[in-house]
């Protein structure tokens, strides 16, 4: 600790025995510092706040949601500063009054794209910041261009906004319309050429899918007809029977009555049964053969008075559903062999012309094509062109300036107080160290211990430097001057803040 004092003590008494050199040092750093603080050009800053509503009940029914119109403003606060943008800032503000060749103009536009900010503060609020410190402008001009930029950003904000999706849409839209136009001249040639072979070849009417799905068709229609077929001559076989068993006349009785009456009456019960449809191992059917086999045998029954034959209506009745079924049978034989004689054509077609079937294939498959691209477009025209007017009647974006740009009052940066503080304060340092460092480099001792650790030996005492009535004269003269020194650096400080200060002030 002793030590640690006692090299303390060295180090102020080497600063001090150097007071001069190191006075010396700061005025000229302080002066080199300050001149350069004070070439800084001051930067003005001028902000705005542009809020944006995303919120329209129309615009969200036809498909143009807050999500989509957020995600067009985030692309326009992303490109407001792009060349294009900033170029035409230059152009419309003072910076471009000395750009005359595309090397300036790419400086300016470099130098403008680190002035201007565009910063989203929530989802609705854009904070866009302009600023200019251009020396060869003076503080006021300097403060005006900052608003002038803010402003310009604003417009171009709002035009990108408002009129730029407009224009897009526009454009949009003309170019489906010009698509739209030739795919229907390609369609119309599409119909041309599939009509011409269509007309050429009938068979093969759709290509090789459409002749697949008519054969496939055209052959379950025959199992159909086939199977109606079967059962229409099952039911006709029926028939035939039923007639072969019912008798052509009916014996009908004379006026004396008798057996015979009675076993006509069972014969025509019989016939009756039959017509209704009943087989002969029915138990009605078996009662009523063994009653007329049982009258046969007795002789009809015993004798009796003369009688009479007529037509039996149900085999008349019989005969009129055999013509009908024949028919039916004819027709369903009929159209059998034209379904088998279309399938046979079909198939010599395939097998006579298969590069014309593809060749059908392939015109019906470019004309679906074009067909539907033909479709999607016109929809997707239509669509765009709802939504653009939608846009321009309604637009789905509320665009309100809520803190517009104005001329700042004071600087931004630098901090020049706080520079013109930092130099002085490096100043005193660079005084203080640079005697420091020179005391270390010489020969001398500040103290009667630095001698004894330099050489090993002991100190017996120390000799007190005495000044005469007129070195102390001398001295306190010295100090004064030291003094006044030391004080008119800090009294100029403390001016160039105020001068600062009051340059601030100044500026309207």
């Amino acid at each position: 600790m002793n030590n640690l004092l006692e090299e303390l003590r060295g180090g102020v008494w080497a600063v001090w025995n150097r007071r001069w050199l190191a006075l010396s040092i700061a005025w000229g750093v302080a002066l080199l510092g300050w001149v350069v603080v004070a070439l800084v050009p001051n930067t003005y800053e001028s902000e705005a706040r542009i809020f944006v509503q995303l919120d329209d009940v129309l615009a969200e029914q036809i498909g143009i949601g807050a999500g989509a119109r957020s995600r067009d403003i985030d692309r326009i606060r992303q490109t407001l500063v792009s060349s294009v943008n900033l170029e035409t800032v230059v152009r419309s503000t003072r910076i471009g009054d000395g750009v005359t060749s595309d090397t300036q103009m790419e400086a300016a536009i470099a130098r403008l794209t680190e002035d201007v900010t565009v910063v989203s503060q929530g989802d609705n609020i854009f904070e866009i910041t302009a600023r200019s410190g251009r020396g060869d402008l003076s503080e006021n001009e300097n403060a005006e261009l900052a608003q002038v930029i803010a402003q310009r950003m604003i417009d171009i904000f709002r035009e990108q906004n408002l009129g730029g999706a407009r224009g897009e849409m526009a454009d949009s839209i003309e170019f489906l319309d010009q698509q739209l136009s030739q795919r229907e001249q390609q369609l119309q040639a599409a119909e041309e050429r599939r009509l011409a072979f269509e007309a050429q070849n009938p068979d093969l009417v759709g290509g090789a899918q459409a002749i697949a799905a008519q054969m496939s068709a055209t052959r379950s229609e025959l199992r159909s007809v086939e199977a109606d077929l079967a059962a229409a001559q099952s039911a006709l076989a029926a028939i035939n029977g039923q007639l072969a068993s019912t008798p052509r006349t009916l014996v009908v009785p004379g006026t004396g009555g008798g057996g015979n009456s009675s076993l006509a009456q069972a014969e025509s019960n019989l016939a009756a049964m039959r017509a209704r449809g009943l087989t002969n191992s029915h138990p009605d059917i078996v009662a009523a053969r063994r009653t007329v086999e049982a009258m046969r045998a007795q002789g009809g029954g015993g004798g009796g008075g003369g009688a009479s034959s007529q037509p039996n209506p149900t085999y008349s009745s019989l005969q009129s559903m055999l013509v009908e079924r024949q028919s039916n049978v004819q027709s369903l034989q009929s159209r059998a062999a034209a379904l088998s004689s279309e399938i046979a054509s079909i198939n010599a077609s395939q097998a006579r012309e298969p590069g014309a079937a593809a060749e059908a294939t392939r015109i019906s498959r470019d004309y679906e094509v074009l067909r539907e691209q033909y479709d999607e477009l016109l929809q997707d025209r239509e669509e765009l062109r709802l939504r653009g007017q939608v846009e321009s009647e309604r637009s789905a974006i509320s665009f309100e300036v809520v803190d517009p740009p104005t001329t700042p009052r004071s600087p931004a940066a630098p901090n020049r107080p706080l520079l013109l503080f930092g130099v002085l304060v490096l100043a005193v340092g660079a005084g203080v160290g640079t005697a420091f460092v020179l005391s270390k480099i010489g020969s001398t001792f500040a103290t009667a211990g630095q001698l004894e650790r330099a050489f090993g030996l002991p100190v017996v005492g120390t000799i007190t430097h005495n000044f005469t009535e007129a070195g102390r004269a001398l001295r306190r003269q010295r100090f004064k001057y030291f003094a006044a020194g030391t004080a008119g650096l800090g009294v100029l400080f403390v001016v160039l803040v105020g001068v600062e200060f009051v340059q601030r002030g100044g500026v309207a």
